[in-house]
């Protein structure tokens, strides 16, 4: 399985019957490490939320790739009037899919989609559990720390993907906390440096977090192997 970081928080996963990119934040991605026109064939795109950073380039993606969009079902409504394939969940529904199965975490943040000066409902956001390969990613999105990640940890988690950067998110203080809920045998930071608020680093995470889990920093264009 093979794990790369494209900067902010949009990950390219990919694995035995799976490839998929997660909150593709390409284009306006000051540290993004790829270009949409780059991913020609992929079989989803799990999107968090729906501020810009994350829902990203997911339409035209999707539309060229021929991948399917999973999210929230508000979000999901929202992109299938664009003509994308969707799959719409809600918080702690699991599914089975082909590649194994998926479940929509709680993450504690907001989710509007802004469009033409107009603000759309982008419902609750969410975190992802991605099964496969006899593995379990946990990507949280964008959320602050919370209790709900004991619940998670209970999933036996293998690779945890957190933000660190604070200010809209956790920040590294708080993601530690979330490892010691989470009890991740990996984690790998996210949501750092993209914009001047984000001042959360992940040599700072590294370090604290070191005792808890193996920490993987990754730069943009940087790929984990599992």
């Amino acid at each position: 399985m093979k794990i790369r970081f494209l900067g902010h928080s949009a990950f390219h996963l990919e694995a035995k019957g799976l490839k998929a990119l997660i909150d593709p934040f390409l284009n306006g991605n000051p540290l993004a490490a790829a270009r949409p026109e780059d991913f020609t064939k992929l079989d989803y795109i799990f999107v968090t939320h729906g501020h810009g950073d994350h829902l990203g380039d997911a339409v035209d993606i999707a539309k060229r790739a021929g991948a399917t969009v999973v999210s929230n079902n508000e979000i999901t409504t929202y992109l299938s009037g664009k003509g994308v394939k969707t799959l719409g969940m809600h918080i702690g529904g699991r599914t089975t899919l082909p590649f194994g199965r998926l479940k929509l975490t709680p993450a504690w943040h907001g989710s509007p989609i802004l469009e033409g000066g107009k603000i759309y409902y982008g419902g609750t956001p969410c975190g992802f559990i991605i099964e496969v390969e006899g593995k379990k990613l946990y990507h949280s999105g964008d959320t602050g720390l919370t209790m709900e990640m004991q619940l998670i940890g209970e999933e036996g988690i293998d690779l945890a993907m957190l933000p660190i950067g604070g200010h809209y998110t956790m920040d590294v203080e708080d993601a530690v906390r979330a490892v010691k809920l989470l009890h991740p045998k990996q984690a790998i930071p996210m949501h750092f440096s993209t914009f001047p608020v984000l001042t959360g680093k992940p040599d700072d995470f590294a370090r604290e977090a070191a005792s808890l889990t193996q920490v993987i920093v990754l730069k943009p264009g940087e790929t984990h192997e599992m």
